[in-house]
């Protein structure tokens, strides 16, 4: 993963490619003298508690992560925060979320957790902050309705919302049901197995196959699966503080239910392949949900991409701190170890 070279790959520059569209979707029409003053004239002191809110959040996530991995190894959320952190980095840095898999191979090199169970957990977490970004649209709806003759980029967010919520809800059902029936879901996996794959590599795919099985243990219980739902939701309620506190910096005000849909759209946007960091894919779509509201377009540029700068830079370099801390580099051969 990491020793690859990123820049070879024709993925890369799909990405990039579709990051340039949308940052010309961003900017499009935008008086630069305009948009610099509105920069110029912000209170940069309220990203003080932005940030601060946002670790709080991150550190939900560990925790989350934490409960997800509980029937595995009991692991302390103090020891997966550092391990989070050092996956969302790699998810700034590096295209195609390449930071989840990093996570999964530094959880396995610390605690010995396989790769492919931990990597379970993880899906199913994106499985329900997914969940929850569409929840955040559907419950404006109304007001998204509203909207939809000042964008067209916006007004087409109601139908890929009901798209969106077919394809998570139906990988969420398919999670379920492969938790619920481990022996069923192995049965069918192994005759699958059997028959589409090259013999010399059963072994290895069954034993993949169970380990990630394994992964999924924490949702035999309806409990446990209302607790990472809650989880979820306190974890992006709380990322959508950030945003009101962010828009504190700048002359604008809108509801903070305006800012979770915002938080819904902008978040179903970065699911689009992009460059790395979300280039684009989170800032056309939030000017496009600001100006919508009325915020004139320099001051909902300005604050669109302060926030996320804001998003960016400060786990970035946390998770940089963390990693060098723990004596890790990017020469490392993390990427064999996955393989295992």
């Amino acid at each position: 993963m990491v020793k690859s070279a990123p820049m070879k790959k024709w993925q890369f520059w799909l990405g990039v490619l579709i990051s340039i569209f949308f940052i010309w979707l961003s900017l499009r029409g935008l008086k630069l003298n305009e948009f610099w003053n509105t920069v110029q004239k912000a209170n940069f002191f309220w990203l003080i508690p932005g940030i601060g809110v946002y670790f709080i959040g991150v550190w939900v996530r560990a925790w989350r992560w934490h409960y997800l991995l509980k029937p595995i190894k009991e692991i302390p959320t103090k020891t997966m925060f550092p391990i989070t952190t050092i996956g969302y980095m790699g998810n700034n840095i590096y295209p195609a979320r390449a930071g989840e898999v990093l996570r999964a191979v530094i959880l396995k090199r610390k605690e010995g957790v396989p790769v492919s169970a931990s990597l379970a957990t993880i899906i199913v977490e994106r499985i329900f902050d997914g969940v929850v970004m569409l929840a955040f649209i559907f419950v404006n709806l109304s007001e998204l309705a509203k909207l939809t003759g000042s964008s067209g980029f916006v007004g087409n967010i109601q139908q890929v919302a009901v798209i969106g919520t077919g394809i998570f809800l139906g990988a969420l059902i398919v999670f379920l049901l492969a938790a619920m029936f481990p022996q069923f879901t192995a049965k069918n996996g192994l005759w699958i197995i059997e028959r589409v794959t090259p013999k010399r590599l059963h072994t290895k795919i069954i034993s993949i196959m169970n380990k990630f099985l394994d992964g999924l243990a924490s949702l035999r219980s309806p409990f446990n699966i209302l607790m990472v739902f809650l989880t979820s939701v306190i974890i992006w309620l709380l990322e959508t503080g950030k945003y009101w506190f962010v828009m504190h910096a700048f002359n604008f005000n809108v509801s903070f239910f305006a800012l979770m849909l915002m938080n819904g759209i902008v978040n179903l946007a970065t699911t689009i392949p992009s460059a790395p960091g979300y280039i684009g894919t989170f800032d056309a779509p939030g000017i496009a949900v600001l100006t919508a509201y009325g915020v004139d377009q320099a001051t909902a540029a300005g604050y669109t991409l302060t926030l996320h700068v804001a998003l960016w830079l400060p786990i970035t370099l946390l998770g940089a701190y963390f990693m060098a801390r723990e004596g890790l580099k990017w020469s490392d051969s993390l990427r064999e170890e996955t393989a295992e």
